[in-house]
């Protein structure tokens, strides 16, 4: 079984921490918690043939990458940037955080999801502009962590891509 580091990347309250917990137990907490320094979930998953156990590091929301932040990305085999689709503010973050994680970690597998699609009134980040963002073939998902809407079909991608 293959053992990969993932990191979660995005500014406050995008819902990083929901999303692991929808994709690790398929459970939804209604509480916000806010997640101080870095918080670490695994699981394992089999994608084509390969057996894969996926350790994830919620990092703290942030709209830059400090150089505490830098220490946690040090490993990571692939990454997934969040982003609210109801504050588009989160998606500029987003594009901060991506520019920072490549001149890190380089050319490593990644995904980008829009959280909180369900909430389709509010929207203001359009699913086009998230594939933009996707060099090389990567994918970006309309997520849910309230409904679970693609949480696990993203997470499972990315394990499909990773080294």
């Amino acid at each position: 079984m293959k053992t990969r580091k993932i990191c979660l990347l995005g500014d406050f309250a995008v819902g990083k921490t929901s999303l692991i917990a929808r994709f690790v137990t398929n459970v939804f907490h209604e509480r916000y918690q806010t997640t101080v320094g870095v918080k670490i979930d695994t699981k394992e998953v089999s994608v084509a043939g390969q057996d894969v156990k996926m350790v994830i590091w919620d990092l703290a929301g942030s709209s830059a990458l400090s150089s505490t932040s830098f220490n946690y990305l040090r490993g990571a085999s692939g990454y997934v940037l969040v982003a609210d689709a109801t504050r588009g503010s989160t998606f500029e973050t987003a594009k901060t955080l991506h520019a920072s994680a490549q001149k890190f970690l380089g050319s490593v597998p990644f995904v980008v999801l829009l959280n909180k699609s369900d909430l389709t009134m509010q929207r203001e980040i359009a699913q086009s502009s998230a594939t933009d963002l996707c060099a090389h073939g990567w994918s970006a998902f309309d997520t849910s962590a309230l409904s679970g809407e693609n949480v696990e079909r993203a997470f499972l991608e990315l394990a499909g891509r990773l080294q």
